[in-house]
């Protein structure tokens, strides 16, 4: 079973580096005026979403296995509106920051941590429950930050996978391994 554990604490790390990966390789492809851009009144820009995404692993991963990881400083509905200072330099620091403390905490986790309890709005959950319900909510925003930034950048757009039309090249040269070399 500890084997289990471990490959999971391993797979879970590559899934949120991944996740960031994507989130940033299409965030890199969007211009300042199209980062803070929204659709319609009822949608985010990918600003929005990287500020939203920045406070929720902050206050989630602050003290992961100690404190409740809806932090009483956090105000998730500051998370949703852009001040001034919301440069597109100063939000991607305090992604890069939140990305980080992620990825320092996962990392500091044992096989034997994934069965203790943390606590989440005072709801208890398994660690391996949290780090799924964390990838759950990574992959909803960073797939909108994905879908905007091809929007915006229409025909520039470079893929982030397996381009159009070449999933037959790709399996008949590829492997897991080469996936994310394709199409860049």
């Amino acid at each position: 079973m500890s084997n289990f554990r471990s490959e999971y604490l391993a797979d879970i790390r590559q899934q949120f580096t991944k996740l960031r990966s994507a989130a940033e390789r299409a965030i890199a492809q969007v211009g300042d005026e199209d980062f803070n851009k929204v659709i319609d009144p009822e949608n985010n820009s990918i600003a929005i979403t990287v500020k939203h995404i920045s406070g929720n692993l902050q206050s989630r991963c602050t003290d992961f296995l100690t404190s409740d990881g809806e932090k009483p400083t956090r105000d998730r509905d500051g998370e949703f509106v852009l001040y001034p200072q919301d440069t597109r330099t100063q939000l991607l620091t305090e992604w890069a920051r939140a990305w980080d403390l992620l990825a320092r905490t996962v990392s500091a986790l044992t096989p034997d941590d994934l069965q203790r309890t943390v606590y989440i709005r005072a709801e208890p959950h398994f660690v391996g429950q949290a780090l799924n319900r964390h990838l759950s909510h990574l992959a909803y925003h960073v797939g909108q930050i994905v879908l905007l930034a091809k929007h915006w950048a229409g025909a520039d757009w470079r893929t982030l996978t397996i381009a159009r039309g070449q999933s037959r090249a790709f399996n008949q040269r590829g492997t897991a391994t080469d996936f994310h070399s394709v199409g860049q």
